[in-house]
């Protein structure tokens, strides 16, 4: 079970047997994620349940006929970035990434539509069959028509928004690292629900923390309540999420020593578990000076009684009875400074009974985070503010997020060299806040965002502005921000590789015996289609072999031939080629070496280049598209 639950945390659930709820495995679900078909089960279970959840689990689990097609003039710094920016739909998206960034994005950021009735949902073709569904899905109406109405009228408000949701979050999961972190931007619509999801999808200790993000000052003051909080839910990888403090200067700290700012902290173990029976080597005696106090009223500490040194103090605990410290001897001896209150670590101070209690002079370098988010720069009135400011005063999107807010959680979620996922990117502003925080702290933070090209409708200012779609303002303004923040920075990567989920690149060979005419046979020896350029097929080829897709791209000339060079791979898609192109890099020794099929003129050819491989290059990984 516990291994189960390592690969399919959602199908551990809670079960009924000989009269006693015990964890049990639902083996109709996990007979479902073996499954390419629907499978169908009435056992009662504990768990949410809605119209079209096992849909969404065979959506999540079909492969796709799709591809990443790379889109250079749209771009910024196309060759050298290591910044991606994914236009279409973000379900294929995902199963795209699947390979070549499993278990590798560090944070993955979310603002999905709230289920308002007034947003959209994906239509994901949950209804149909597995084969059905893999000869859909390569049917995408980039213009954005598989967004559909979601009315609380039409009797569908949860469940197609959950089932949306649902295959999404599930392939998510998979490209977080072991300590990495997901967090949901959501308001009291869906609250409840989508936390049962992620409850499900990352188990029963994914959960670290539910956020209150005040949005607003003066609250929606249409409601009952006015509201003015939305939430920000973050899980967990695993146990060992990683989630890290915030540096401090320490300016908030109210004393000062000479040398510098603390606070005072009860050196007491207020844990009434702990005591002096059983834990004796944190009771001891500790000897106070009164006649050597400092400015703010710390008398001088020591381990021994001498000179001056005459009070003698013990640690009790919450219940007034002898509990324990909670430092060692060793460490307080570190922290004491002979007769020098001002210095050091440990001091006394009397307290109203007239005692003397011991204290830490605690200087934090760093703090925890606050689940109540209230900070001014953190409402959405300042994200309002900056794309406003970015884009000359025009409103080309509504409540967008403030890069303060995501700062934030990309610092205390992330490490310099980390990579963010953000699959609802909107008008960009996880992207752009990556590329703040990179800017402030030196980092090196990668971003993926992922935004459907969704229509903007006629009458709102981004389409008078002259924007087509929300796809076109994200990239508009990462353009824009990165062009301010590189003004004292020219090192910093601002760029982005626009990449855009297409059909695939080859032919579709499939045909019944009625449809097999004798001219096809020499038509389907060029497996890739007619418009697809050597670039398409190379980020084919990095799919394919599950490579990143964000390394630099190198262009050499060899032997009169465009090759690429991006890490361990040699790739060129060029017809006619020669033996002593193959024979120049093979001797390159590449890990892996690509070539289009019908570069060969015979397939006499194409043996005589695995044979040349093989004799100069016998560790390259050789393939042919």
């Amino acid at each position: 079970m516990a291994a189960l639950a390592e690969i399919f945390p959602n199908v551990v659930t809670e079960q009924v047997e000989d009269g006693v709820l015990g964890p049990a495995v639902d083996l109709d679900l996990l007979r479902q994620e073996l499954a390419g078909a629907l499978v169908e089960g009435p056992q009662e279970r504990y768990h949410l349940e809605w119209p079209g959840k096992r849909e969404a689990v065979l959506a999540a689990n079909a492969p796709t006929d799709q591809t990443l097609r790379p889109v250079r003039d749209e771009s910024v710094h196309f060759d050298t970035t290591r910044n991606l920016f994914i236009e279409g739909d973000n379900l294929q998206a995902l199963k795209l990434l699947q390979e070549s960034y499993l278990g590798q994005v560090k944070l993955i950021y979310i603002d999905p539509p709230y289920n308002t009735g007034n947003d959209f949902v994906y239509q994901d073709h949950f209804t149909v069959g597995a084969a059905e569904y893999l000869r859909t899905s390569g049917q995408t109406d980039e213009s954005g028509a598989r967004l559909v109405a979601n009315p609380e009228s039409g009797g569908r408000f949860h469940s197609d928004w959950l089932s949306m949701m649902y295959a999404r979050l599930k392939l998510a999961r998979s490209l977080l690292t072991d300590d990495g972190i997901l967090a949901v931007s959501i308001d009291d619509h869906e609250l409840a629900r989508i936390s049962q999801i992620l409850d499900e999808l990352f188990g029963d200790d994914g959960r670290v923390a539910q956020v209150v993000v005040q949005t607003n000052k003066g609250g929606r003051d249409y409601l009952p309540l006015a509201q003015t909080h939305e939430y920000l839910l973050i899980y967990g990888r695993s146990g060992g999420a990683g989630v890290y403090d915030l540096p401090r200067d320490g300016s908030d700290l109210p004393l000062t020593d000479e040398v510098g700012r603390y606070a005072p902290r009860d050196l007491r173990n207020r844990n009434p578990r702990f005591s002096r029976a059983n834990r004796p080597n944190l009771f001891y005696p500790m000897f106070v000076n009164p006649a050597l106090t400092d400015d703010n009223g710390y008398a001088a500490v020591a381990l021994e009684s001498s000179a001056g040194y005459e009070v003698t103090t013990v640690p009790l605990n919450s219940q007034g009875v002898e509990g324990c410290w909670r430092w060692g001897r060793e460490k307080v001896a570190a922290g004491l400074v002979p007769d020098d209150p001002s210095a050091s670590a440990v001091v006394a101070r009397r307290v109203r009974s007239g005692a003397w209690n011991i204290y830490e002079k605690h200087r934090p370098s760093t703090q925890k985070v606050k689940t109540v988010w209230d900070e001014k720069e953190v409402r959405t009135e300042a994200g309002t503010r900056e794309v406003r400011e970015l884009f000359g005063g025009v409103a080309v999107f509504d409540h967008p997020k403030p890069v303060a807010l995501l700062k934030k959680l990309i610092a205390i979620a992330t490490t310099p060299d980390s990579l963010v996922l953000d699959f609802f990117a909107g008008s960009g502003s996880s992207a752009h806040a990556v590329l703040a925080l990179n800017h402030e702290d030196g980092g090196r933070r990668r971003f993926i965002a992922v935004q459907l090209p969704e229509v903007c409708a006629p009458a709102t200012e981004a389409a008078k502005a002259g924007f087509g779609t929300i796809a076109e303002i994200a990239k508009e303004r990462l353009r824009r921000a990165g062009r301010l923040l590189a003004t004292d920075r020219p090192l910093l990567d601002v760029g982005f590789r626009v990449l855009r989920v297409s059909t695939s690149n080859f032919v579709d060979v499939r045909r019944d015996s009625a449809g097999i005419r004798r001219v096809d046979l020499a038509q389907l020896r060029e497996k890739v289609k007619p418009d697809r350029s050597d670039e398409d097929l190379l980020f084919q080829t990095l799919l394919g072999c599950a490579m990143p897709l964000d390394p630099v791209i190198k262009k050499n000339t060899v032997l009169g031939h465009r090759v690429f060079a991006v890490g361990d791979l040699l790739a060129c898609f060029e017809d006619r080629l020669d033996l002593a192109l193959l024979e120049a890099l093979a001797r390159e020794c590449p890990g892996r070496a690509a070539f289009r099929h019908s570069g060969f003129a015979s397939d006499q050819d194409l043996i005589n280049a695995g044979q040349i491989f093989r004799e100069l290059s016998p560790a390259t990984d050789v393939k042919t598209i």
